[in-house]
């Protein structure tokens, strides 16, 4: 999925939602997201990240809970 500005379109669209969290490229070439909101907020998040940003071709998105981070903005991480 890299390449192909993933990572800004998660930010843009967590940063409309006002979504808090992160988003990052893992080595294997896969998309980490970690985000906090409503379960509204999120399910529309999901919704959209399986569409991606034009030149992306989504295969999959996997989701499941994690501990809360203590997050009031969205970035990208390196």
């Amino acid at each position: 999925m890299q390449g192909v500005g993933y990572r800004y379109f998660a930010e843009q669209v967590a940063r409309e939602l006002r979504i808090g969290g992160w988003v990052r490229n893992d080595d294997d070439g896969t998309v980490q997201v970690y985000a906090v909101g409503t379960p509204e907020k999120l399910s529309e998040f999901a919704a959209r990240l399986w569409q991606g940003p034009r030149w992306a071709e989504v295969r999959g998105v996997d989701e499941s809970e994690a501990a809360i981070e203590n997050t009031s903005s969205f970035s990208v991480r390196q």
